[in-house]
């Protein structure tokens, strides 16, 4: 199931918050954790079981480092075990068949394929597993007594299949005790419907595009253009939208989850872009392997090092393919020599964007392309190895102008800075309730009528 969905929209939601609002505090997390299971179960029951044995193996282990705080070998044990457990199984479930079809590619050994589905979001929650674990090791966190409310952390729906990612320490509190009032519950609305318009209205949109552009071929650099931009903003819309969505049903609930991006592609470097996009991933890596690894503090060359191991991970972590591998290594090189060049390389502000912005078009194709063949021609013609334009370009020029207007307009934060001008009033909050129905409605017209409705983060 997702939020983009007839299903969720008009039935899942709206039972869950009615007896989610009915429900006295101290069975509401029970609640929550029954509505989860069922919302993963949706699509794949079996997997189901996947998630409660994530639930049990983790609330055992926070269990167990906390009996033996001050035991470093049997906590190191536990730890090694409980990390062991977790990437063992985003290994199998994510990465067998690619690691089959590598081998059966280099020696012709002939291996059967598993065939295995990807279990929903096992990334995002097993990231969220981790940083619980280490967190108690490290002693940032105690561990939680409360088998329900620990299940419901692990398992909460809202952040369950993209994020953001939300670290135990983040919510502890409000798993304890929370409040609930009429404007956190508007705000959250609000933020609800921001989400769905950006996924269904224009990532949707903006999707049939893309797709038609890459699938084509030998397009000329316009076109090719025209594509890259179009999937930069699918992608974009698709999962800061799920994001959206995800914090605004957090508030409805009571929780404040993190921000997850702030307008990347107002970025002026690749540092700086990565800064903006998928923050809770972003901090994920630096907290838990970067850091750990040595960071800035053992000079250059281990820095260099270290951003070597991040990325190549952050890749792999991306998927099950050369092409995320390779989409990593890529902004390890641009990282690398940003930090390199840092304070002896002076460019004017616009050079920055426009450097920063073509850095990452580029890497939405190879993103984007599973065949690295493909994608090292699609780059070659965004830069003019299939030539300038043709009449394919006018057509899409004519058919997604407007569109790209408004995904442009709508990826920077020039709409909410007109906003915040508005002064607080009713004036104000009719605009924005207004707001919030018109995007509900249209949005919920698009999900019924339309057959296209991909979800690009759906399996990671």
């Amino acid at each position: 199931m997702v939020f983009s969905s007839a299903v969720f929209l008009l039935i899942f939601l709206p039972v869950f918050l009615t007896v989610y609002y009915l429900l006295p505090f101290k069975i509401k997390n029970a609640w929550l954790l029954l509505a989860s299971l069922v919302f993963y179960a949706w699509g794949e029951p079996v997997y189901v079981f996947l998630m409660m044995g994530s639930i049990a193996v983790n609330y055992f282990a926070g269990l167990l480092l906390s009996r033996f705080a001050g035991h470093r070998a049997a906590m190191r044990a536990l730890l090694t075990v409980s990390v062991a457990v977790h990437v063992g199984a985003l290994f199998f479930f994510k990465y067998s068949d690619f690691l089959i079809s590598a081998i059966n590619g280099s020696f012709g050994a002939g291996l059967r394929l598993m065939g295995l589905a990807l279990p929903i979001g096992i990334s995002f929650y097993t990231f969220q597993a981790l940083s619980y674990v280490i967190d108690v090791y490290r002693g940032k966190v105690s561990a939680q007594k409360n088998l329900i409310d620990f299940g419901a952390y692990i398992s909460m729906f809202p952040q369950l299949i993209a994020g953001p990612i939300v670290r135990y320490s983040d919510v502890a509190a409000r798993l304890r005790e929370r409040s609930f009032d009429a404007d956190r519950a508007f705000c959250g609305i609000l933020r609800f419907c921001v989400g769905l318009g950006k996924k269904v209205l224009l990532a949707n949109s903006l999707g049939a595009f893309w797709e038609e552009i890459s699938a084509a071929g030998g397009a000329p650099a316009m076109t090719t253009l025209i594509g890259a931009v179009c999937f930069s903003l699918q992608i974009y819309f698709d999962f800061s939208g799920y994001s959206d969505m995800a914090i605004g049903i957090g508030r409805m609930l009571g929780f404040e989850f993190s921000e997850n991006f702030n307008y990347p592609y107002m970025a002026k470097s690749i540092t700086d872009f990565w800064r903006r996009w998928h923050i809770s991933l972003g901090s994920w890596f630096r907290e838990y392997v970067y850091i750990p690894l040595g960071g800035s503090r053992k000079g250059l060359p281990r820095q260099i090092l270290n951003l070597l191991i991040v990325w190549a991970l952050t890749g792999i972590w991306h998927g099950a393919g050369w092409n995320f591998l390779f989409w990593g290594l890529y902004f390890f090189v641009l990282l690398t020599i940003e930090k390199i060049c840092a304070g002896r390389v002076r460019l004017p502000g616009a050079a920055k964007r426009i450097y920063t912005l073509v850095a990452v078009l580029v890497s939405w194709i190879i993103f984007a392309t599973p065949d690295i063949g493909a994608a090292g021609n699609m780059i070659g013609n965004l830069f003019g190895a299939n030539g300038f334009a043709n009449a394919g370009t006018l057509y899409y020029l004519r058919n997604c102008s407007v569109l790209l207007a408004i995904g442009l307009l709508f990826s920077t934060n020039i709409v909410r800075r007109l906003l915040r001008r508005l002064a607080p009033g009713k004036a104000k909050s009719a605009v924005l309730e207004c707001a919030a129905v018109l995007l509900y409605a249209l949005s919920l017209i698009m999900v019924i009528n339309s057959a296209y409705n991909p979800f690009l983060y759906f399996r990671f």
